[in-house]
C-alpha cells in the first residue's frame, strides 16, 4: 500500500499449520469451496497461476443466478508460505500476510477500497470471506 491510500485490513486465526492454510488458499479446488461471503452465493470455477505477473480468477455468483462477476487480478509478488500481493483489475492492490504461530497461522489481508459501496460493508464482505475460508481450512 503507499501513502496515498489507506488499506482496509481483515484477520483471523486459522488453526491449520501454514502449509495447509497456503494450499487451502492458493488451490482452485479449495478456492471453490470457500470464496464467498454468504451462503446465497457460491464460486463455481476458479483459477489461479501463483507467480509473478500470473493471474488469477474467481467467478462468484449468486446461487440462484440473479448476479454473477468475474474476481480476478495479476500477482505482483508470491513467496510461498509467507506472502502474497497482487493487482485487481481496476488497480486496486491487494496483500496477504501468512504468519505461523505453532499449529495455527495468522492470515493478514490489507486491501484498497473501492468506491462504490461503504468502507464497512467492504470490511465485513471480505471478513465474511476471510471467515468462511477459516472454517473450510479448519474442517479439512
Amino acid at each position: 500500500m503507499d501513502a496515498n491510500h489507506s488499506g482496509i485490513t481483515v484477520e483471523a486465526i486459522v488453526h491449520a499449520p501454514v502449509e495447509k492454510v497456503w494450499e487451502f488458499w492458493t488451490v482452485p479446488d479449495h478456492i471453490t469451496k470457500w470464496s464467498n461471503a454468504s451462503d446465497d452465493w457460491h464460486t463455481p470455477y476458479a483459477e489461479n497461476d501463483l507467480r509473478a505477473g500470473g493471474k488469477f480468477v474467481s467467478r462468484m455468483e449468486a446461487k440462484d443466478g440473479s448476479f454473477g462477476f468475474d474476481f480476478g487480478g495479476i500477482y505482483d509478488e508470491v513467496r510461498v508460505h509467507a506472502f502474497i500481493s497482487y493487482t485487481l483489475e481496476d488497480g486496486r492492490k491487494v496483500e496477504i500476510t501468512f504468519v505461523p504461530q505453532g499449529n495455527d497461522t495468522k492470515v493478514i489481508e490489507t486491501f484498497e477500497p473501492e468506491t462504490m459501496n461503504p468502507i464497512e460493508m467492504q470490511q465485513e464482505g471480505w471478513q465474511a470471506i476471510l471467515n468462511n475460508f477459516k472454517k473450510h481450512a479448519e474442517q479439512q
